[in-house]
């Protein structure tokens, strides 16, 4: 019999889903990183579907990798830093990529937007109760997007911002035309692309080839009037260039979602960083994600039960 270990928060309201549907399976849960490792000795499943929980002990990626039984770990969101380098030969990992790229690309068009439409001068008006006559918006119509890393979410970005009427540049590993794009690049060429963009998300995986990547060296060849998201991994983006940036002028603002400390300690510096926001890693949470990453999940185990390939798998070499 199949025997697979839900690890979220709450895996039992996922264990009656699955159950139901996949009656001739064993399903146990777990829902803290520190009885993870026990739970995999004891319950020895061959698949598991896990959420990196931060708010207990760190993630227990040498147990999971340490399992005599485990060949399939599903993850439930994007990104499988935490539990690389793993041996493809002798473990499958599979990511639910994909499932939060809609409310994703929305976190990114509303930071743009907070920022060309000076919504932070607004709300210090409407404090001070001043009525700023000569207050100007502007307009994202005509501008220049540029999308590192054009996966689901880049591609998702892509779009909306294109509906904006915005000119959107992006670059992906295999560059290839790409809808909603108006020309598309290799990563390498990124020091040319730098300073064309107004708006710059980030959405690449993180990779070795990828930390760091948005440098000194990165923001010094950015427009001082660009506005810069990160949506992708903590590392990407040096933070302590970011913090050097805004607090010499060299850039509009900057929207963080994600760190490379997390939870972010309460003394790091960037906390007091000017015309930046700074979210817990949330963009891509939001009512329902987790149900949709077990349906993908679920279709997933169904083609592994009829002896189908499949989908999503992570390639270890290239993180993705």
């Amino acid at each position: 019999m199949t025997r697979i270990l839900i690890h979220t928060d709450a895996p039992q309201r996922h264990i009656a889903s699955l159950s139901e549907s996949f009656p001739d399976v064993q399903i146990e849960g777990c829902q803290r990183n520190s009885d993870l490792p026990g739970k995999l000795e004891k319950f020895r499943p061959d698949i598991l579907f896990t959420v990196n929980i931060t708010s207990d002990a760190p993630f227990p990626r040498a147990a999971i990798l340490a399992s005599e039984t485990l060949d399939w770990v599903a993850v439930a969101g994007s990104g499988t830093d935490h539990i690389a380098p793993w041996d493809a030969d002798k473990l499958t990992v599979t990511n639910a990529a994909g499932v939060a790229a809609g409310v994703m690309s929305e976190f990114a068009l509303a930071a743009f937007l907070h920022f060309n439409l000076d919504i932070p001068g607004i709300m210090a008006d409407q404090s001070a109760r001043h009525w700023e006559s000569k207050r100007k918006v502007r307009s994202v119509d005509g501008k220049t997007l540029l999308v590192v890393g054009l996966g689901h979410t880049g591609r998702m970005v892509a779009e909306r911002a294109k509906a904006l009427g915005m000119t959107v540049i992006g670059t992906r590993a295999n560059p290839r035309k790409t809808p909603f794009c108006d020309e598309v690049h290799a990563a390498a060429n990124l020091p040319q692309l730098w300073h064309r963009a107004d708006f710059i998300a980030i959405c690449t995986p993180g990779l070795p080839s990828t930390r760091g990547l948005v440098d000194s060296t990165a923001l010094s060849l950015m427009k001082p009037d660009a506005v810069l998201v990160n949506l992708s991994r903590g590392g990407v983006v040096d933070e302590t260039a970011l913090r050097a940036a805004l607090t010499e002028g060299r850039l509009r603002g900057a929207a963080m979602d994600v760190f490379e400390t997390e939870p972010l300690p309460a003394d790091n510096p960037i906390w007091d960083a000017p015309r930046l926001l700074i979210s817990p890693h949330c963009s891509a949470v939001h009512d329902g994600w987790e149900n949709a990453a077990v349906r993908l999940f679920s279709a997933n185990l169904a083609r592994r039960l009829a002896g189908e390939p499949l989908e999503n798998i992570v390639d270890p070499k290239r993180g993705y």
